[in-house]
C-alpha cells in the first residue's frame, strides 16, 4: 500500500492549534503564513508519496552492506537523497544565511512527520545532519561555519552524532576517545564510537562527523568532555575536498529494525591520528551536544508519529480490504470487511486517536519554539522557551511509546497476515522499537522531565503550563454539545491528577528520589497523555465551531469523534497513573534484589 500524507490534518493544526498566521507576524516569517504552509506541504507530500515512500520496504528487504571499509545503500538511495537536497529540503528551517530556507518549526515539523512516514531509514540521514548543523550555528568558530555550513544545509555533505562508545552508553562521563592538541590549533582524535547513524555512506560526497572527546588533562566525568568537527575527507580553504581523514567504518550493525539505515562502528586515529576541530570552547562539549540532541529528540518524537501514520493507513486499507466473518449486529447476511466489526473499529480508532493527539501535542509545542526563538518580547521568548522545553521529553517520550502500541495494533488488525513480513505491517512495529531507545530512552526522557523541568523549580513551570488547561475547560463548558461535556469530564479529571503527581514529584524529589524515580515513566505517560488530550479538546472546539459554519463537514466530523474517543479511551487513564505513581512506589522498590 502506499502512503498517502495527511496534508489536510497537518494543516488543521498548524492553522488552529499553532496560529500560523501569529507566527507569521514574527520577524523573519513574515512570508510563512497559511498559505506558504500549504504550498510547502502540498509539494513535500508529492515528493514523499512518488519518492521516498516506494524504497521504504526495499530498504528492509536490502538494506544497507559494508565491505571493506565501504557502505553501499540501499538502491535508489543515493538517487532518492539527491533529489531530496536538490529540492531544498534539507535548508527548509535553517537560516537564509547559510543557505536555508528560514521557515518555522511548525511548517518544519510536518515535513519532516511525511519524510519519515515514507522512509524512517532514510529520513534519519537528514535528521542527524539538522543536529550538526544546530550545533555549528549555536557554538561554532566563525571559521568552521564558513568551511561547513552551506554544504550541511544544501546536503551536498552530511552531519553525525558521535557520543557511544562500547563502554559509555547513555553514560558519557564514561568517554575515553581523546584529543591530542597539536601546534595550529587542530587535534587528533584517537578512539572507537559505535551506533553512528549514517557515519559511512555513498549518499554524499563528505561526512562530517561532530565528535566527543577527551582532551588530555581534561577534568574526568561529563566536565572534561569537549565537541569537534571531524571530517571524512578534509576540507581546503577554498572548500574543495582533500585527503581522506583516519576515521573508518570498521563494520555496521545488523539490527531488527531501520535496516536501511547504516548504524556504523567508526575508528579514529588508527594510522596516526583523525584530524579535528574543537567547537566552541574546551570541556564544554556536552553543553554544545545536548543542542544537537534537543533538536534530535524532538524529531525521533515526530518518527513516532510518522511511523505510527504509516501502519494506521495500512490497517484501514487492510480492514476494508480483508473479508471475514458477518457482521455482529446482523446488519448483513454474508462475511463482510472486518472493519464492520466494532473491535477493529476500536483498534482502528485507537490508532487514529493516538496519532493525531500526539501530532497536535507537537505541533502545539513548535509553535511555541517558534515564538521563543523570534518573538520580539522578551518575556514572551521566555514563556514559550520554558513551554518548548517542559514539551520536548513528552514530544519524544510519549509520541514513541505510542508508536509501538500504535504499530503493534496495526499487526493485530491484520491478523496473522500481519505476522508474515510480506504484508509489511511487522516492519513498522520493528521499525518503531528503535524510537524508544536512542537520542535517550523513555526513562531518560522522564529523569529530564522529573529532575530538570518539574523538580528543579518546585513544579512551578509544569503547574504554570497545566493551567492553561483550565482555559479550554471552561470553553468546552460554554460549548456544551455532549461531545464537548464528554471531553470536560475527562480532561478535568486528567488535569487534576496530573496536578497531584507534579506536587508529589516536586515534594519528594530530594527527600526519597527512588519513590519518584519508580514512577518517572508512569509521570511522562501522564503528563504526554494530557497534553496531548488537551490538544485534542482544542481541536473538537475548533471543529464544532467550523461545522456549523458548513465548512468540510466530514472532516469537521470526525475530528470531534476522534477527539470524544481519544477522551472515553484514552484520556480516562490518567487518573489510574497518578494512583501508581503517588500510591505505588513502595512495590516497585520492594523486593530484595536477590529475589529477583
Amino acid at each position: 500500500m502506499s502512503y498517502k500524507a495527511p496534508v489536510k490534518d497537518m494543516l488543521f493544526g498548524i492553522q488552529h492549534l499553532a496560529n500560523i498566521d501569529a507566527i507569521a507576524q514574527l520577524p523573519g516569517f513574515e512570508d510563512a503564513g497559511l498559505e506558504t504552509a500549504q504550498a510547502v506541504l502540498e509539494e513535500c507530500a508529492k515528493f514523499n508519496e512518488a519518492v521516498v515512500a516506494p524504497l521504504n520496504w526495499e530498504g528492509d528487504k536490502n538494506p544497507s552492506s559494508w565491505k571493506d571499509g565501504v557502505v553501499t545503500t540501499t538502491p535508489g538511495f543515493k538517487e532518492a537523497f539527491k533529489q531530496y537536497a536538490d529540492g531544498g529540503w534539507q535548508g527548509l528551517q535553517h537560516p537564509t544565511d547559510v543557505g536555508g530556507q528560514g521557515l518555522p518549526k511548525t511548517i518544519g515539523a510536518a515535513c519532516g512527520e511525511m519524510l519519515n512516514s515514507a522512509n524512517m531509514s532514510f529520513a534519519l540521514c537528514p535528521l542527524l545532519s539538522d543536529g550538526a548543523i544546530e550545533a555549528l550555528l549555536t557554538a561554532g568558530s566563525d571559521e568552521l561555519k564558513a568551511v561547513y555550513l552551506e554544504k550541511l544545509v544544501s546536503g551536498q555533505w552530511t552531519g553525525t552524532m558521535n557520543l557511544t562508545e562500547p563502554q559509555a552508553g547513555s553514560d558519557l562521563a564514561l568517554v575515553r576517545t581523546r584529543a591530542e592538541p597539536l601546534a595550529d590549533g587542530s587535534y587528533k582524535i584517537f578512539g572507537t564510537k559505535i551506533f553512528i547513524t549514517y557515519g559511512e555512506h555513498d549518499m554524499a560526497e563528505n561526512i562530517v562527523h561532530l565528535v566527543l572527546a577527551r582532551v588530555q588533562g581534561a577534568p574526568e566525568g561529563v566536565k572534561g568532555i569537549s565537541l569537534f568537527v571531524v571530517p571524512k575527507f578534509m576540507v581546503g580553504k577554498d572548500g574543495s575536498l582533500r585527503a581522506r581523514n583516519d576515521v573508518h567504518c570498521v563494520s555496521i550493525e545488523h539490527k531488527m529494525g531501520i535496516k536501511a539505515s547504516p548504524t556504523a562502528v567508526l575508528q579514529y586515529g588508527d594510522h596516526g591520528g583523525a584530524v579535528g576541530y574543537l567547537v566552541g570552547q574546551e570541556n564544554r562539549g556536552l553543553e554544545y551536544m545536548f543542542i544537537m540532541m534537543n533538536a534530535a529528540r524532538y524529531a525521533v518524537g515526530m518518527q513516532g508519529i510518522a511511523v505510527a501514520e504509516r501502519a494506521y493507513q495500512k490497517a484501514v486499507q487492510f480492514a476494508k480490504d480483508r473479508v471475514q466473518s458477518r457482521p455482529v449486529d446482523g446488519s448483513m447476511n454474508t462475511s463482510a470487511p472486518i472493519i464492520h466489526h466494532p473491535d477493529v473499529k476500536r483498534m482502528l480508532m485507537t490508532m487514529r486517536a493516538y496519532t493525531e493527539g500526539c501530532r497536535a501535542m507537537a505541533t502545539a509545542a513548535a509553535a511555541a519554539y517558534d515564538a521563543a526563538h523570534h518573538h520580539p518580547d522578551a518575556d514572551t521568548r521566555k514563556q514559550n522557551q520554558a513551554f518548548y522545553e517542559f514539551m520536548v521529553p513528552l514530544v519524544k517520550g510519549y509520541s514513541t511509546e505510542m508508536s509501538l502500541e500504535v504499530t503493534s495494533l496495526g499487526v493485530q488488525v491484520h491478523g496473522g497476515m500481519g505476522f508474515i513480513e510480506e504484508t509489511g505491517a511487522a516492519q513498522y512495529y520493528r521499525d518503531a522499537k528503535i524510537l524508544t531507545i536512542y537520542e535517550g530512552t523513555t526513562a531518560i526522557q522522564a529523569n529530564d522531565l522529573v529532575g530538570r523541568k518539574t523538580a528543579r523549580d518546585g513544579g512551578q513551570t509544569a503547574k504554570a503550563i497545566v493551567a492553561q488547561i483550565e482555559g479550554t475547560e471552561a470553553a468546552l463548558q460554554v460549548s456544551a454539545t455532549p461531545d464537548a461535556l464528554a471531553v470536560l469530564k475527562r480532561l478535568k479529571a486528567a488535569r487534576l491528577a496530573l496536578v497531584e503527581v507534579i506536587d508529589f514529584v516536586a515534594g519528594n524529589t530530594k527527600a526519597s528520589p527512588n519513590a519518584v524515580f519508580a514512577g518517572s515513566v508512569p509521570y511522562l505517560m501522564l503528563a504526554g497523555n494530557v497534553m496531548a488530550g488537551w490538544q485534542m479538546a482544542r481541536s473538537l472546539l475548533v471543529a464544532q465551531g467550523l461545522l456549523t459554519q458548513g465548512e468540510d463537514a466530514a472532516f469537521m466530523q470526525a475530528k470531534i469523534t476522534t477527539a470524544r474517543f481519544y477522551a472515553d479511551h484514552l484520556l480516562c487513564k490518567a487518573p489510574g497513573l497518578r494512583d501508581s505513581i503517588v500510591d505505588g512506589a513502595g512495590s516497585v522498590n520492594g523486593l530484595a534484589l536477590e529475589a529477583f
